[in-house]
């Protein structure tokens, strides 16, 4: 069965939700969605949209989704594109849904001249690591991603208002 692949409109936000919940059981980390309706109808279709969704469906079963935006690299002096979340329900996996969602964003990051398609996997996700090798992608080993969340951004926030 193909894969049928759209963007999202403000009326799937509900099913976005779900699917942030599911892969946030996958990965262990539900305890930290705080995602509200609300805030992610604004927050991707507001006024100043901080990112884009691509739904996918076999048939008219919602199977997954993909979330991102474009980030910048000054090397290329080129917009890129960053998937910040993929989610394949468990029982679609190993079908070629997550393969036909990144060749989609793929064709989307060519289609808006990007210079790079990048994403971060969890060191434990070895099924997700397998997976992303056997499309061609390459770790970055050298690099280490920083945050800064919570209190500690606000602290950073403060001194660099000089607080």
């Amino acid at each position: 069965m193909p894969t049928i692949i759209r963007p999202a409109t403000p009326a799937d936000v509900p099913l976005i939700l779900q699917f942030i919940q599911g892969l946030a059981e996958y990965e262990k980390l539900r305890h930290e969605v705080t995602a509200t309706e609300e805030g992610l109808r604004d927050a991707l279709f507001g006024a100043a949209p901080g990112g884009e969704v691509l739904l996918a469906y076999v048939e008219d079963t919602p199977v997954g989704f993909a979330l991102f935006f474009h980030n910048f690299s000054t090397f290329l002096g080129q917009r890129g594109l960053y998937l910040e979340d993929l989610f394949v329900l468990p029982e679609w996996r190993g079908k070629g849904v997550g393969r036909d969602i990144l060749t989609r964003l793929a064709q989307i990051a060519v289609e808006r001249g990007c210079g790079r398609f990048e994403w971060a996997v969890l060191n434990w996700n070895e099924p997700a690591i397998r997976f992303y090798r056997g499309l061609g992608a390459e770790p970055m080993q050298e690099w280490t991603v920083f945050r800064v969340t919570g209190p500690a951004l606000a602290r950073l926030a403060g001194a660099a208002a000089g607080g």
